[in-house]
């Protein structure tokens, strides 16, 4: 079983930065494909980046694309998502999600395996 936390979520003035984290235990992520994804209220989970187990790969959402960058450390079996030119409609809860599977379709949601509780994302205008 893996466990999942995520921190580094706030409240931020739009135009500003935040770099969230997704700590793993419980198993190693090194042969897990990590992704992002984000739910605001009343809209469904969407996806937001995803990075392969080498780290070679990644691919993002067209909305946070240049202004997004999702990395990882295997040594430290971690995540990130560094978010810059926050905009308010950014605002959400935003999830790190582990695929073992390598499944063929990893922008969504349902293909991952573990989730973590979710860390809240506030961008102010």
């Amino acid at each position: 079983q893996v466990q999942l936390v995520e921190s580094g979520g706030g409240l931020v003035q739009a135009g500003g930065s935040l770099r969230l984290s997704c700590a793993a235990a419980g198993r190693t992520l090194s042969t897990y494909r990590l992704g992002w994804f984000r739910q605001a209220p009343g809209k469904d989970r969407e996806f937001v980046a995803r990075i392969s187990a080498s780290g070679a790969i990644t691919r993002y959402a067209d909305s946070v694309k240049g202004r997004f960058t999702i990395s990882r450390d295997n040594a430290k079996n971690t995540v990130y998502l560094q978010m810059n030119s926050l905009k308010p409609e950014d605002t959400a809860l935003y999830y790190c999600a582990a695929d073992a599977k390598s499944s063929a379709a990893p922008n969504y949601p349902t293909n991952y395996d573990y989730w973590g509780q979710g860390t809240q994302v506030t961008v102010s205008s």
